[in-house]
């Protein structure tokens, strides 16, 4: 894979993982923005400008959120509508595991898990990445919570999370990897989910929400647990 994208060992991760999430991302963003080629940071700058129109269209908090059936690493079926019947859900979308600051975001959810577990909830990840790329990112960050193939991102695209990459970013991102090989021949061609998370209610109502257009900034672990203890 050609990349020049810093590649974080697992060891890395877990010593990023603890709380607070937001200082950890945003070292990250310092130390990566100067190995990169010069004119990148500011294409990929761009590019979350050009997407912000996505945050006003995705689920709203009070808004239902849509049912679904999907796949985890194993090829088994998980519907969000029977987890809800156990209790609230923390959904959240994360890019690929080629994306540092997702592994990041995981390891540190991971962290969270129990007390989002005391709190009654279960935890659920949702990624474009075939089921062979997601079951290599959940085995690499050690995560003990279901990982979900968004085949073809249509999840995503009924949360109105999917959008699609600037001209420049993914001519860059072609330089990086293979998205389409990632996600799939029959994926919308150069196009990712916004890396949301929602609190969901057992009723199918979305009760919290983080929605950002920076691909940089994920929802802080430990305000979704202070929400689940409300």
């Amino acid at each position: 894979m050609k990349s020049f994208i810093p590649i974080l060992s697992l060891c890395s991760l877990m010593s990023l993982s603890a709380d607070p999430l937001a200082p950890k991302l945003s070292q990250y963003a310092q130390e990566s923005a100067q190995k990169l080629p010069e004119g990148v940071p500011a294409l990929f700058e761009a590019g979350v400008e050009a997407v912000a129109d996505t945050v006003k269209k995705a689920k709203q908090v009070g808004e239902k959120a849509p049912d679904f059936t999907l796949k985890n690493a194993q090829g088994e079926e998980v519907q969000l509508a029977q987890l809800l019947k156990k209790g609230p859900v923390v959904l959240t979308w994360y890019r690929g595991g080629w994306c540092p600051y997702c592994n990041i975001t995981l390891a540190a959810l991971q962290e969270e898990l129990p007390n989002f577990e005391a709190a009654g909830a279960q935890l659920l990840a949702l990624t474009p990445e075939l089921p062979d790329k997601s079951l290599s990112t959940q085995e690499k960050n050690e995560l003990k919570f279901p990982v979900l193939t968004d085949l073809n991102s249509k999840v995503a695209e009924e949360y109105g999370l999917l959008f699609k990459l600037t001209p420049e970013v993914a001519k860059v991102y072609d330089s990086f990897f293979d998205l389409e090989a990632t996600n799939g021949a029959e994926a919308p061609k150069h196009t990712l989910p916004l890396a949301a998370t929602y609190i969901i209610g057992q009723d199918g109502t979305i009760q919290w929400a983080f929605l950002d257009a920076d691909y940089k900034k994920r929802a802080e672990p430990s305000e979704i647990s202070a929400f689940l203890k409300k």
